[in-house]
């Protein structure tokens, strides 16, 4: 019986749940925290507010 002398090399989907997936998600949901707190601090209103939500 031969085996193979070489491995398929498989990439990442870039959908689901995966690696990439969960790390872009983690870093746009940092830089919304971020800009959300910012404009708290800058207009003194909570984003809701700031957006006309009331």
């Amino acid at each position: 019986m031969m085996k193979p002398n070489q491995v398929p090399k498989a990439t990442d989907p870039k959908y689901g749940f995966n690696d990439y997936v969960e790390r872009l998600n983690g870093r746009a949901a940092m830089v919304g925290l971020t800009l959300a707190i910012a404009i708290e601090v800058l207009t003194g209103e909570g984003v809701l507010s700031w957006l006309g939500f009331r």
